[in-house]
């Protein structure tokens, strides 16, 4: 009897292991007659023309696919490397993307393209070139990839199932508001006098500008590590200014480009599909509005990181990956 019993239990686990090994197997099976590690640049039509962007995917899972938005504008995907190992390890479908006009996509020089609207129309032609639909598709949008994926669920949420916005509130003038009258008063005074006499001669290319705002602001409500990731690093290099300081301004200290009258607030009502919005104690962006936001759209939640700034998903790393991983299980087995 023993040695049936172990036979059994032998054939059980080659079959478990044969198992596991075809499972992965498939996970990067993505069907390419010439694999390229999930590289595909997709073509997007604009009204300039058509251009392509970068996407690098991880998984094969039909049940979830995440589109991850970068920040900036004019970032670059790299700074979101950290959700990889985290991601993989669940399973999940995922896609890393460079947006138009950032490092490793291709970078017209028409400033017209540069706009919520035509970026939202882009998001919707990845999406279709991902094979995803509601039945699967997830947004994760960080900073400007938060308005990004605000208002593409404004206008395409019927082909999503789930939402996240981390690290940014849904009214520009709130967030610059947020930084002048919260953040600036902790800073020290002569630091904070000097930064604002450099902003009244708008001599933003002064070194002197960025010396300042790197240690007493960037490291305090950016990120927190001590030492900076090395991905956080090359898409700090590889930003595309120009796009950058038409959109957001020149600096994260406030906002003073085309988005600095966006706002929509009183319409995040209308957003029906489950939403996370994620805080962070230390972020940029007011961590009461983010969980106020929470509660505006229909089926929201919120997850508040207490060592958190701007890219909590790397400075309160354990407590935003596990909100985030737990929030897309909810949604996927309808708990949401």
């Amino acid at each position: 009897m023993k040695k049936i019993l172990f036979f059994l239990a032998a054939v059980w686990t080659l079959q478990a292991c044969k198992s596991e090994e075809t499972s992965v197997s498939n996970y990067f099976n993505y069907g390419d007659s010439l694999e390229s590690a999930g590289v595909r640049m997709i073509p997007i039509q604009t009204p300039k023309g058509t251009f392509k962007v970068w996407t690098k995917r991880f998984g094969n899972n039909p049940k979830i696919k995440i589109l991850l938005l970068h920040g900036g504008p004019a970032m670059t995907h790299e700074y979101m490397e950290c959700f990889e190992t985290f991601f993989q390890r669940e399973g999940f479908e995922f896609y890393e993307y460079d947006q138009l006009g950032s490092y490793y996509s291709d970078q017209p020089t028409d400033t017209t393209l540069w706009t919520n609207e035509r970026f939202v129309e882009e998001v919707e032609q990845v999406r279709m070139a991902i094979g995803a639909d509601a039945s699967n598709f997830y947004i994760l949008g960080n900073s400007w990839g938060g308005i990004l994926g605000m208002e593409y669920a404004l206008k395409y949420q019927k082909n999503l199932k789930g939402l996240l916005i981390s690290n940014m509130v849904a009214s520009a003038p709130e967030y610059g508001k947020y930084a002048d009258e919260v953040l600036a008063k902790q800073m020290d005074p002569q630091i904070l006098k000097e930064i604002r006499a450099i902003e009244a001669k708008k001599d933003f290319a002064n070194p002197r500008y960025m010396e300042l705002l790197i240690p007493n602001f960037y490291h305090e409500h950016i990120c927190r590590l001590q030492e900076w990731p090395d991905a956080l690093n090359r898409s700090l290099k590889h930003a595309n200014g120009v796009i950058y300081t038409q959109m957001q301004g020149p600096s994260e200290f406030g906002i003073g480009g085309s988005l600095a009258k966006w706002d929509i607030k009183n319409r995040l009502k209308e957003i029906s599909v489950p939403t996370l919005m994620i805080g962070g104690k230390y972020d940029t962006m007011d961590p009461k509005a983010m969980e106020a936001q929470s509660k505006m759209v229909q089926k929201g939640s919120y997850l508040y990181c207490p060592n958190g700034s701007h890219l909590s998903m790397w400075d309160d790393q354990k407590v935003y990956m596990k909100g985030v991983i737990d929030f897309i299980h909810k949604v996927d087995v309808g708990a949401n």
